[in-house]
């Protein structure tokens, strides 16, 4: 096996069996790190029965820790409880890099925290947009501007999301790099036939909650409707507003008009998407929206709200965009109805090839590793004044966290020193061009 060049540990509370953006973003990227030749570990939590260490396709090694979510699939706080098994595993998979993904993740936060105490060179990618106005959002993006305030270098997925995270962290610019998600174009094709004009199907893949539009939904669809009796919506996944949808649908008699398939499979999302016309996202806030990729992809028209780096992401003749507002969006959906005849889907899918591919993201990715890591350490003082910056309050009790996290650290080594914890072989999985066989190769470093 050839010499591995990073050994990068990739870190979130959402990762599969849990289906998101999020969840794609990390197992693309990870996939396509591996064919550069890089070491992919991912730690994430237990999903139901999923729990300890299972290998994905590709060798994508992934540790489900035992612990449990408590609210949005996020585990529970802890601060410190989490520090001796990420330790260990840091450890025994000869981490290089830590990566963590999404702000509002509450296993990235603490392992990064770890990170930087044992002196790893750390990563943070930001998939989300916050508001600074609510309780919750203040509340945010003070632990992003604790977590950050010693993080190595930081990703977004947009300009707008750069510009968003670096007035929320207080993050210096130059520290921030924008790359945009990426889309599996093999996996994500037009159907082999056009889809007829007599019915017009329009189809909703997301999340049923409320930053996800769900309630601007319910106002949309039955204007729209009415004012098209050919015009079917089809509605893909789950949430606590699946109720209020559910109650439209019953209302308007709209039950042969609107189908819910619930929660969809990431591996059916294309086979749903294909059926449609037209993509719909009514996001509230959006940094970057990897479903319009998907949806682009598979040659639909998109009609989305204007939020967040949504205008960055398809060219102006591939989205019809509308304010988060009912009426606009019923406006947009009719202008995209008129110019559907105009779209050829295999058109917009060969530019879809041509604009986003996933190795494109991991090779700029690779080129903030490779900066990360030559950045020089910097000693517990040198981070303490860091963490001083964050505030008159805030800042002495960053400080005296990371004082205990130091203190912690340095109480495990005495328990159990580093050199008594067993590094595992590294696993290679060669798969021959036509399928023949599977070879397996173990590489043991001899001690």
């Amino acid at each position: 096996m050839a010499d591995l060049k990073h050994r990068i540990l990739m870190v979130s509370d959402f990762f599969y069996p849990n289906f998101g953006g999020v969840e794609n973003h990390i197992y693309y990227l990870s996939q396509c790190l591996l064919k550069l030749g890089h070491k992919v570990v991912v730690l994430t939590h237990a999903y139901g029965n999923r729990s300890g260490v299972r290998y994905m396709t590709g060798g994508l090694k992934v540790y489900y820790v035992p612990w449990r979510p408590f609210l949005m699939q996020n585990t529970f706080p802890t601060i410190y409880g989490t520090f001796p098994i990420i330790r260990t595993i840091l450890l025994r998979e000869k981490i290089s890099l830590v990566h963590g993904h999404q702000a509002f993740s509450t296993l990235c936060h603490e392992t990064l925290m770890h990170a930087r105490t044992m002196g790893y060179k750390v990563v943070f990618t930001d998939h989300s947009l916050y508001g600074f106005a609510d309780v919750g959002s203040i509340h945010m993006n003070k632990v992003l501007q604790f977590t950050l305030a010693d993080v190595t270098r930081a990703i977004c997925v947009s300009h707008t999301s750069k510009e968003n995270t670096v007035l929320r962290s207080g993050l210096p610019p130059e520290k921030v790099f924008v790359i945009p998600n990426a889309v599996d174009t093999a996996m994500f094709k037009p159907a082999q036939q056009r889809l007829g004009r007599d019915e017009i199907v329009i189809v909703v893949i997301s999340r049923l909650v409320y930053r996800k539009g769900a309630d601007l939904l319910v106002e949309v669809i039955p204007e729209v409707c009415r004012l098209y009796p050919n015009v079917r919506f089809i509605v893909g996944g789950d949430g606590p507003k699946r109720v209020r949808l559910e109650e439209m649908r019953e209302k308007h008699s709209l039950q042969d008009r609107v189908e819910m398939l619930g929660a969809v499979p990431h591996a059916s999302v294309r086979s749903v998407l294909i059926s449609g016309h037209i993509f719909l996202n009514s996001s509230l806030t959006e940094a970057f929206c990897i479903a319009i990729l998907e949806a682009a992809s598979c040659g639909l028209l998109t009609v989305s709200t204007r939020v967040g780096g949504v205008p960055e992401v398809l060219p102006d003749d591939m989205i019809v965009l509308a304010e988060p507002d009912p009426s606009d969006m019923v406006h947009a959906i009719r202008k995209a109805i008129s110019i559907l005849p105009n779209i050829d889907p295999q058109v917009m899918h060969d530019r879809m090839k041509r604009l986003y591919n996933w190795n494109d993201v991991a090779e700029r990715t690779e080129i903030v590793y490779n900066r990360a890591l030559k950045c020089s350490d910097q000693s517990l003082l040198e981070r303490l004044s860091r963490y001083l910056s964050c505030g008159a309050w805030a800042g002495k009790l960053f400080c005296l966290v990371m004082i205990i996290d130091f203190l912690i650290w340095r109480l495990l080594e005495l328990l159990q020193p580093a050199k008594d914890i067993e590094e595992v072989p590294d696993v290679a999985l060669r798969c021959h061009q036509h399928g023949e066989r599977i070879e397996e190769i173990y590489r043991c470093k001899s001690e």
